[in-house]
């Protein structure tokens, strides 16, 4: 009796204290964004764009297997406006038609290349540029397949050739300004940044134009629209959140802005990891206390890319079951930083609540399934408690993702009408009953898949392409 009581109390206090984590980063995040939008306008986009002593910045973008999108994408990353910037796309061994249509449609031969292995990578096996000077900007790094898209970044990063680079995803479309918004933390701020990130959204039923978001849509499949839900909650809300404090755990792979120089110091991605956006900035962050360097990583509330989210469940489930994999690979790699007051706000805020929250969040769930379904079936369960538990839990989570759609309305207004403002709310209701329980079980999958060795690959998301107009 004592451990079947001992279990609902620990899920209860287990719960209010992801609810009071929530309520604390809610506050925090809106902070961040008055600070933001206040300090935002000393430096003005044409100022910037004008400037000749505006840093280069190297966009670099791996490709598998992309040839649906790869050239609308790529001729929208060469429209960014910037005063001096890069596109290296990197095709990492892709078995359908990604190279030919890029060497095709960009006019690109074989170069010879200063390629220097900064990064340990897969053989690369050419550099190709083109002859058509309209896209001097474009280089394109031809390997041999790495088997994660971090190898892919990390060839990129090493044929990149300015001071900074944002690496994004080819099937990513980026807001035009993008550059000149995310650069701006690294200039504006007295302490050295060292990465930036921005909030993405869902592409899927956008309306785009000649590689350029016109129209700002929900999507309107239920699953890439759970997904619009979940990141800008966990944009918006989280990551703004924590950024006030400086514990920002990941700068996303679609769309984050790096030092190069101390990517490259701390080693670049692991060229094995499935998480590699949390573990680029794990090792950047390690590099910086290791060597007693003060630093901070910003996160900008705008919205700079949209990416085409998994549109059915079984894409979902691959997607998902990878990142898990990768979560579980990342505290496995990195265990030395937990609860390791040597790694300051790293060690002792940033992976204990990624872990506490977020890795064992669907393990305690699912033990919390076992035990109810224990408990009714020996007729020892307390129902007013499992009632109020559960109430209090749906009710909380449905409240804050209301409350962080219409902030993200008010303050953004990125939705038109307010019909589609109220397809995002309505799926509020609905995802702790449909798309949560699908979230929790691929993270056990991923778990299982990690610890059961199975192998793993990145390019598995299969692209329907967005509707151009």
């Amino acid at each position: 009796m004592f451990g079947e009581d001992f279990f609902e109390y620990f899920i209860f206090f287990y719960s209010t204290s992801l609810i009071a984590s929530y309520l604390m980063l809610a506050i925090f995040s809106m902070i961040t964004i008055i600070r933001y939008k206040n300090y935002n306008s000393n430096l003005d986009d044409e100022t910037l764009y004008n400037s000749d002593i505006a840093p280069g910045i190297s966009v670099v973008a791996p490709a598998y297997n992309e040839e649906k999108t790869i050239i609308t994408n790529v001729h929208s990353l060469l429209t960014l406006e910037y005063p001096l910037f890069e596109v290296v796309i990197v095709n990492d061994g892709s078995k359908d038609t990604t190279l030919e249509k890029l060497i095709k449609e960009f006019d690109l031969v074989e170069v010879p290349y200063a390629y220097i292995e900064r990064i340990k990578t897969q053989p690369v096996k050419k550099i190709l540029k083109s002859t058509n000077p309209l896209y001097d900007k474009l280089t394109v790094v031809d390997k041999e397949n790495g088997g994660t898209k971090a190898d892919a970044s990390n060839a990129g990063i090493n044929a990149s050739v300015f001071p900074y680079f944002l690496c994004t995803d080819v099937d990513c479309i980026l807001a035009r300004n993008t550059l000149l918004k995310m650069i701006k933390p690294i200039l504006i701020n007295k302490k050295k940044v060292i990465a930036v990130g921005a909030t993405l959204r869902m592409v899927n039923s956008c309306e785009v134009k000649d590689g350029e978001i016109v129209r700002v849509k929900p999507p309107k499949d239920f699953i890439p629209r759970f997904q619009e839900l979940e990141y800008i909650r966990a944009y918006l809300l989280s990551k703004m959140g924590w950024s006030l404090i400086n514990c920002v755990p990941n700068v996303s792979g679609g769309l984050g802005l790096f030092d190069k120089d101390i990517a490259v110091r701390a080693g670049g991605y692991d060229g094995k990891s499935h998480a590699e956006d949390m573990d680029l900035i794990t090792r950047m962050v390690s590099y910086m206390i290791n060597n007693r360097q003060k630093y901070k990583i910003e996160y900008i509330p705008l919205s700079c890319c949209w990416t085409e989210g998994p549109p059915d469940v079984n894409i979902l489930s691959r997607q998902r079951t990878r990142w898990a994999a990768g979560l579980l690979q990342l505290f496995v790699v990195h265990r030395k930083i937990l609860f390791n007051p040597k790694y300051k706000k790293m060690g002792l805020i940033v992976f204990p609540y990624a872990f506490i929250f977020e890795f064992l969040a669907p393990l305690i769930e699912l033990g919390g399934l076992i035990s109810i379904l224990y408990l009714i079936f020996f007729g020892k369960i307390n129902w007013d408690l499992a009632a109020l538990v559960f109430l209090y839990s749906y009710c909380f989570a449905v409240m804050i993702s209301i409350l962080v759609v219409i902030w993200d309305n008010i303050t953004f207004k990125y939705y038109q009408k307010f019909s589609e403002v109220l397809k995002l709310i309505m799926v509020a209701f609905l995802e702790p009953f449909i798309y949560h329980p699908l979230i929790v079980f691929f993270g056990i999958r991923g778990y299982f898949k990690f610890l059961s060795s199975k192998e793993l690959a990145w390019g598995t998301m299969t692209r329907k392409g967005v509707e151009t107009s």
